[in-house]
């Protein structure tokens, strides 16, 4: 692997494979996640993947890719620490098998390339008929998470927890913003964002690095490079002094308790272990415990944010058992902080995590998705070096990260009935 500076503001990660049929080409714009922009930036890729100057609509850029032996080209919308990552990934045939010596790469490029610095326009704007579409289609998304509790109650936890911090923001924005958006002030964005974020390439695949380095030169040839911003690292969850507690009735059967915890350590790897200890995995104390043998839970598990230093719990519960619940879980916390460990659990946790670094190299998703991670938030370890720290990490370190490890911010979604 090889990261590269191609252009002001342009970079290229190159992830050399043979072993796939497919190669992937990666557009991705980082920017930093606001409240203001959120919704217009997670907007602004649908808009451009419905159609260019060359194929003004779905129904040309689709013919296109047919004949580019049914390549496919996905927007993309994520969030990366504090920031907002939006583009495009495409997948296509690896010229290795192709046959008659015939390149995909170079075509697939130009036509990335035409879907940022050259969509389809109308009286010097968006084609108002893909924004009102697709605006519709982003309010559409924003409204259902609420269709789904479990993700509904993992944002709202991290919503209150991080209020006032860029972590706290969806990566949609809110339907309020989405409502307000404006086809002339869209491309106006639209324009700041090609013109000041700063561009990562990822390529995985057969070819050479300067074949890739040179298609992408001439695909991204008429970017413009202005005022390129830079993105910062998240900033570390400032631990509260008293324990935010907020409550949420809805029209519900079943409650969701969400707890966030600030962690007051930096020994990463520690920190990896601990979690996973915790809840990390399907041999965690709260999956094996809370869930399994006090049944307590319909689900529980807990996942670290690194970039941001905290840990959440995720749990589904009945509402008469919030309090034991809640105590179960402070209880397994307590029991990793402490060491009441047996040999399996920590051999089980560490394998876990070696296995899912390992089984990244079997994923171009995966790999592109890890690298962008890395980039968009200043780190730069490989998955290998990830897996070493791992598998260096004693039982002392993970005890004593976990011990810094603090209540913050507890959630409770309710059924409406449930309160009366």
């Amino acid at each position: 692997m090889t990261r590269t500076k191609l252009a002001d503001g342009v970079y290229l990660t190159y992830l050399p494979a043979r072993k796939f049929k497919t190669s992937l080409l990666s557009a991705q714009f980082v920017t930093p996640l606001t409240e203001e922009t959120a919704s217009a930036y997670a907007l602004l890729p649908a808009v451009l993947r419905r159609g260019t100057v060359t194929y003004p609509d779905m129904g040309a850029l689709s013919a296109r890719l047919d004949k580019l032996y049914g390549a496919r080209i996905d927007y993309t919308v994520r969030k990366k620490g504090e920031t907002q990552c939006v583009g495009f990934v495409a997948s296509f045939i690896d010229d290795s098998f192709i046959p008659g010596g015939e390149h995909l790469l170079e075509p697939v490029a130009e036509l990335l390339g035409e879907l940022v610095c050259d969509p389809a326009t109308e009286r010097g704007r968006f084609v108002p008929a893909y924004f009102e579409s697709e605006k519709t289609n982003l309010i559409d998304a924003i409204r259902s998470i609420i269709n789904d509790k479990r993700d509904y109650a993992d944002s709202r936890l991290l919503r209150e927890m991080c209020a006032g911090e860029a972590y706290g923001i969806p990566r949609l924005g809110s339907e309020e913003d989405a409502e307000r958006l404006q086809l002339r002030k869209l491309y106006a964005q639209y324009g700041k964002l090609i013109g000041t974020s700063r561009l990562e390439l990822f390529y995985s695949g057969s070819a050479d690095r300067k074949r890739v380095e040179d298609a992408l030169l001439s695909a991204f040839a008429t970017l413009p490079r202005e005022n390129i911003r830079e993105t910062f690292p998240a900033q570390t969850h400032p631990a509260r002094q008293e324990v935010l507690r907020v409550t949420e009735e809805l029209d519900v059967t079943q409650g969701k308790l969400g707890m966030g915890f600030a962690c007051g350590s930096d020994d990463t790897a520690a920190l990896l272990m601990g979690n996973t200890l915790f809840g990390g995995s399907s041999n965690s104390k709260l999956f094996l415990n809370v869930r399994e043998k006090l049944s307590l839970c319909y689900y529980a598990s807990s996942l670290y944010h690194r970039q941001k230093g905290i840990i959440t719990v995720s749990s589904g519960i009945e509402f008469e058992n919030y309090q034991k619940a809640y105590d179960e879980i402070m209880a397994q916390l307590d029991a990793v902080r402490n060491g009441d460990l047996e040999d399996w659990e920590l051999d089980g946790a560490r394998s876990t995590l070696l296995n899912a670094y390992a089984s990244m190299g079997d994923s171009q998703g995966k790999l592109e998705n890890f690298y962008l991670g890395q980039a968009a938030t200043g780190q730069s370890e490989t998955p290998e070096e990830l897996a070493e720290q791992v598998r260096n990490v004693t039982p002392e370190r993970i005890f004593n990260a976990m011990k810094a490890v603090g209540l913050d911010t507890v959630y409770f979604l309710r059924g409406k009935e449930a309160a009366e």
